[in-house]
């Protein structure tokens, strides 16, 4: 399917009542489309989808529509946002160690690249401390510093294993055995209960 077909598709899974903060719609996307205007279309259709939880097929055509448009960063948060829709959101507040105590000298990608490994209070059969590995996106910025702070989001490698967080909670990031950076847990949402994958 070409980029405007997928982009019409994405579209008519948006509810026409929904609107952004500034007041966008769907309507608004069509004028876009039917000026060629692919790219930002594609724009307002992902903060369209940050309004209300929106289905698989919505996401999966976004993510399809910036391959071919050679979106790198976008088809990647739309096939983030996918892996949300089947498994739930987590987000949390990070702040990583300062380089003078951490391993890690270099700032992290916030492009959902690192996959460290997480403290979240789960045992192994013996009774050890088990670390758990989830994918990371660091929000409204395209890297994180040593030492800084931001909002993220989790992708789980076995989201069953996530599920006991609530918000409020303390976990820790890891690179290696050493701690890296501390999290709060500040939203945990469930996938739809009508999701079938």
């Amino acid at each position: 399917m070409d980029v405007p077909k997928l982009l019409e598709a994405a579209s008519l899974l948006v509810p026409e009542k929904i609107a952004t903060e500034n007041d966008i719609t769907v309507s608004d996307v069509w004028e876009y489309l039917a000026h060629d205007e692919w790219e930002v279309a594609l724009d307002l259709l992902e903060e369209l989808g940050d309004v209300r939880p929106l289905p698989l097929s919505f996401w999966e055509a976004l993510a399809s529509a910036a391959e071919q448009m050679r979106l790198e960063k976008s088809a990647a948060w739309c096939h983030w946002r996918g892996f949300e829709t089947r498994h739930g959101t987590l987000r949390a507040d990070l702040t990583l160690l300062p380089a003078a105590e951490a391993r890690r000298k270099t700032p992290i990608s916030g492009a959902g690249v690192l996959r460290p490994m997480w403290n979240i209070g789960n045992r192994t059969a013996a009774g050890e401390k088990a670390l758990n590995i989830a994918r990371l996106w660091v929000e409204f910025t395209p890297f994180l510093e040593p030492g800084g702070r931001a909002s993220v989001r989790l992708a789980p490698l076995e989201p069953s294993q996530w599920q006991h967080l609530q918000p409020g909670q303390v976990i820790t990031m890891h690179e290696d055995q050493s701690v890296a950076g501390t999290a709060v847990v500040l939203e945990v949402q469930r996938p739809p209960a009508t999701f079938t994958p």
